[in-house]
């Protein structure tokens, strides 16, 4: 990794998407790490989620939600692409991006997310979570802005039950951090099936990251996914649980640059004309 040299890779443009009640301010670690390495980061708070002020109870859609990532990704010239990045939630939410831009993402990272196919929704994906452990279920406490008669709007985490849901081997000082920025995850957009495309979802480069010690969701809901929708490459982070960002954020920074250092692959097109 010393002798990386970013500008030599396909992109050097890292965005990372947080997961649901999560915000920017979680990557702080990584995105040192990774600007000590010569990448250029982004990280996105995607609409009322860490310092963005909307209230998260009248987020309608997903496509209301990620509409901060979505703006960015539609500012990039023609010829610039990133390595999208999603955590949790944030996979859904780099799902989508990848089928409205797939021309503008070079590769994907699913960090123990949500890589959910064609008409499924993270609902469904947490459900099986819920049926599987009871920690989710004890942590999660539903917000009824609209009346207790009306569908949820958000889903708050019982500030008591972050460690043992969230931040497992988490160091206490970013277990802090988290109980007093974590907001409310907005329900409607977990609700919501994707609409995903074989030429356009499915023509970007996926890559997933395991996280072996994961209470929110467990390694064996993480490789289910991968294996229903496998990715290019699985690479696994021990010890680690649903916050790597946190727990263990050198191994996850290798695991991006090992990623973003994968060459693009050789176009047929480019070596049948060299060879004519």
């Amino acid at each position: 990794m010393k002798d990386l040299n970013t500008n030599d890779l396909e992109t050097n443009m890292i965005v990372l998407v947080h997961g649901g009640g999560f915000g920017a301010w979680c990557w702080y670690k990584t995105i040192s790490l990774l600007e000590d390495s010569g990448f250029r980061v982004n990280a996105v708070d995607l609409t009322g989620s860490g310092i963005h002020s909307y209230d998260t109870n009248k987020i309608g859609s997903l496509t209301q939600y990620i509409e901060p990532l979505t703006s960015y990704l539609e500012s990039l010239g023609d010829d610039e692409k990133v390595i999208l990045v999603g955590h949790d939630f944030g996979g859904a939410c780099i799902s989508y991006a990848m089928e409205m831009f797939p021309s503008k993402v070079a590769k994907a990272v699913f960090l123990c997310a949500a890589m959910l196919k064609n008409g499924h929704s993270a609902f469904d994906m947490f459900q099986q979570q819920i049926d599987t452990n009871g920690t989710l279920q004890r942590a999660q406490e539903f917000v009824y802005y609209n009346g207790k008669d009306r569908p949820p709007t958000a889903i708050n985490i019982d500030k008591s039950s972050l460690r043992d849901l969230l931040f497992n081997q988490s160091p206490s000082k970013d277990v802090s951090l988290a109980s007093v920025s974590m907001r409310p995850i907005p329900f409607a957009p977990v609700l919501e099936k994707l609409t995903l495309t074989d030429e356009n979802y499915g023509s970007v480069r996926r890559f997933y990251v395991e996280t072996t010690e994961d209470n929110a969701i467990p390694l064996h809901l993480q490789q289910g996914m991968c294996e229903s929708s496998p990715p290019e490459k699985v690479l696994r982070l021990r010890g680690s649980d649903h916050a790597p960002f946190f727990s263990r954020p050198q191994a996850l920074h290798r695991a991006l640059v090992e990623i973003a250092a994968v060459p693009p692959p050789v176009q047929a097109s480019s070596s049948s004309s060299s060879s004519s």
